[in-house]
């Protein structure tokens, strides 16, 4: 008799555990759209679904949702970039430095997606060939790349941005801010493209089954016969390029480059990527859900900026991102134990 509840409470238990990160963005929604937001002109007022509001969001969400996907493969394969925001803010500087000497859409664009992808692939040297913790390299360049982002700056001022005779050119701002396709903005769907091509990645792809192998036992990977040491260059460069993309889409949102502008992305992709449920230490996790959970961590920012004086938002989204871990160990250490 017991064991049709048994099945019940396992068949209920694998459904928490597939969906609980979908559930935490409907009750995360539900309780802000019952919330009065009334204090910023960027939100319709008393009105947290409105159309304004959602597009609003995605637009300052975008960087974020393109950099989910990558850090998340990383973190699978068992490694990790803390200088990934330092990248992006430094691809916001070199983008808006070539647009406002003139430089093409394409062209721009283009250049600061190779200098992204550069700046993975020297993390992945660090590494991979010279053999330094990536924790300790990544910090490395961490200070490296904001370094050059202040540099490339002028004395005096703190960001690169129209004044002094150089005007940001009309197209700048399509990316990020006035680029609308199919009534969302045009940053938002590149991200849903790039998180779509990395989902096929993880799940069809020998780069994606590479990287689980590499997180889960190296030493097994390696005997395997699988190149563990270029799958996480790679991923590296990945990594790189998405934040070459984060950092565009900031850019182009704000109207200018700022060499700050990516200041504490690095923490943030890991909170999302931990609430989406990969392991920390390697081996397991899933695209899809690190993009769910970084669309619930800008839902809680945004909204907390509304509801709850500022030195409670930090508390309010560390105390959502406890319980949605705490919840996720819960269901997976009862899975194993039956």
């Amino acid at each position: 008799m017991s064991q049709p509840s048994s099945t019940s409470a396992e068949r209920i238990g694998q459904f928490l555990r597939n969906y609980y990160i979908y559930l935490v963005l409907v009750g995360v929604v539900v309780l802000l759209s019952l919330a009065n937001i009334d204090r910023f002109d960027l939100f319709e007022r008393g009105n947290f679904l409105s159309e304004r509001n959602i597009i609003n969001i995605l637009r300052i969400s975008a960087p974020l949702l393109t950099l989910a996907g990558a850090f998340t493969l990383l973190m699978v394969s068992g490694y990790i970039d803390l200088s990934v925001g330092s990248a992006m803010s430094l691809s916001a500087v070199v983008y808006a430095m070539l647009a406002i000497n003139g430089v093409p859409f394409l062209p721009a664009f283009g250049i600061t997606m190779v200098v992204g992808a550069g700046l993975g692939a020297f993390n992945g040297f660090l590494v991979v060939k010279l053999k330094i913790t990536p924790v300790i390299a990544t910090l490395i360049t961490l200070s490296l790349y904001k370094g050059i982002a202040l540099l490339l700056v002028q004395d005096g001022v703190s960001a690169i941005k129209s004044g002094g005779g150089l005007k940001m050119p009309s197209w700048f701002n399509s990316y990020g801010r006035e680029g609308v396709l199919l009534g969302l903005p045009m940053a938002f769907w590149i991200a849903v493209a790039v998180t779509i091509i990395l989902v096929v990645v993880q799940k069809r792809a020998l780069l994606g089954k590479y990287a689980a192998a590499t997180g889960g036992n190296p030493t097994a990977a390696k005997l395997s016969g699988i190149n563990t040491t270029k799958v996480v260059f790679v991923l590296y460069g990945i990594v790189g390029v998405t934040a070459a993309l984060a950092g565009i889409a900031r850019s182009s949102f704000m109207s200018l480059g700022d060499p700050l502008s990516g200041d504490g992305m690095e923490l943030t992709a890991i909170l999302v990527v931990l609430l989406g449920g990969t392991a920390f230490s390697g081996g397991e996790g899933k695209v899809l859900r690190s993009f769910i959970g970084a669309l619930i961590i800008m839902s809680l920012t945004v909204g907390m900026l509304t509801l709850v004086p500022a030195y409670y938002q930090t508390l309010v989204i560390g105390g959502t991102l406890l319980a949605a871990a705490a919840s996720n160990h819960l269901i997976s250490r009862k899975e194993s134990a039956s």
